[in-house]
């Protein structure tokens, strides 16, 4: 039985980045492969054998004395301690393969030179953009940025570009600077898997060895999901509420258009959003946070899915998904989104950041008859059916790991 230690700073559903890597190791142990977890401490990590050699848990969000803070921020730049701990569980379980995931401000690229001496075979899927962008984003207050190419890492601090405080952003800055210098990506992750054409071209271009780089796209099993191709007549926005998202002007597009929509999740922009939403007399109701089939439900019964992100997105699995239950979708012309989007196939295109642009899309959609829009969402759904199967995704993640000389269950 091959034997994979699977690498994430948080070990359960948090987010996107969680759900692809639990996902993945499903996948591989129905195929036979034993997953050992490797992750920070945290309350809601699911229970585990191995929970013995997670770290301590770090959590700015804490009210920490000074004299932690300081110790905590030295951590989040570069643990010691996870060197050692996945060192030793790498000795006592002796794996196939590392496979890691986000490990950034907790776990640290630090592992990486410690997997690198045990001379076990290592791949990252790259989630985002932080190998290259100290706030992974590639985002500043003004808008998209990529002032620290080049290792102009400087920036970020007179960006404030995390979080908007000094203080962290000289963290992140130094964190980029310190693992750039040390190589602790190049030299010691053998592989780099990349769900998105766009986020492996960015990252290449600044700088991570094309060489390494893989393109896996992420996948959904539709065989799960029941499609309902019958439009529906609210707009419908899956995710965090937050400023990178483009829900200020996703709201004022509602508002110029004339449609309906429905925000689902929670943020820090909550507030902000209806503030703009009561001022603009837009129709958009708040569901709040939603998982599960209540989630699927909203989106299958949607007239469209809208992504209006004004980041680099990398390749959001909500968009597979709700082609899966038969939605089209209404996307930002920007980072991963438009490799995911059929043009007027099975979806439409608008211009990130502009009202206008997503009012005109907006209305093309409330404007077209249910024929129209249910060959549109049975395109989505046959999208997924042929592109992003986890029969395709298990092949392509098989095939990399073989390139490394890993063996296969027998």
């Amino acid at each position: 039985m091959p034997t994979q230690v699977s690498v994430t700073s948080y070990y359960y559903r948090r987010g996107g980045a969680e759900a692809v890597m639990l996902d993945q190791n499903d996948l591989l142990e129905t195929e036979g492969w034993k997953i050992v977890p490797f992750a920070m401490e945290y309350e809601k990590n699911f229970d585990t054998e191995y929970d013995d050699y997670f770290v301590e848990e770090i959590d700015f969000a804490s009210d920490y004395k000074p004299v932690e803070k300081v110790r905590k921020a030295l951590k989040s730049v570069y643990s010691l301690e996870a060197r050692s701990a996945i060192g030793k569980l790498i000795d006592d379980v002796r794996p196939d393969i590392v496979h890691a995931h986000n490990v950034y401000h907790h776990l640290t690229p630090s592992i990486f030179g410690a997997v690198q001496k045990k001379g076990v075979p290592m791949v990252m899927t790259v989630h985002d953009l932080k190998i290259g962008c100290p706030s992974k984003l590639m985002l500043a207050p003004d808008g998209v940025c990529e002032r620290c190419k080049g290792g102009k890492t400087w920036n970020a601090v007179q960006q404030r570009c995390q979080k908007d405080s000094l203080a962290l952003s000289a963290v992140v800055a130094l964190e980029t600077t310190l693992h750039r210098s040390l190589g602790s990506y190049n030299k010691n992750v053998d592989l780099f898997i990349l769900p998105s054409h766009f986020h492996r071209n960015k990252l290449v271009e600044w700088g991570l060895p094309e060489a390494k780089t893989r393109y896996l796209p992420n996948a959904v099993d539709v065989t799960e999901m029941v499609a309902d191709f019958t439009p529906g007549k609210r707009f419908v926005f899956v995710g965090r509420l937050s400023e990178e998202k483009g829900l200020l002007t996703f709201v004022q597009a509602v508002a110029d258009s004339g449609v309906a929509a429905t925000i689902v999740g929670t943020g820090p922009q909550e507030e902000e959003l209806r503030a703009l939403v009561e001022r603009t007399g837009a129709d958009v109701e708040f569901a709040g946070y939603q998982t599960g089939d209540a989630l699927f439900d909203i989106v299958r019964g949607a007239r469209a899915l809208v992504l209006p992100s004004e980041c680099y997105e990398n390749a959001p699995v909500v968009l597979l998904e709700a082609y899966g239950v038969g939605t089209p979708v209404l996307g930002s012309d920007l980072g991963g989104i438009p490799e995911l989007i059929e043009e007027g196939e099975t979806g439409l295109l608008a211009t990130a950041g502009d009202a206008a642009s997503f009012a005109t899309q907006l209305a093309t959609m409330q404007a077209m008859t249910d024929d129209e829009l249910e060959t549109m969402a049975r395109a989505g759904r046959a999208f997924v059916e042929t592109r992003f199967t986890r029969e395709r995704y298990l092949e392509d993640l098989l095939s990399i790991y073989a390139e490394l000389g890993v063996r296969q269950p027998v």
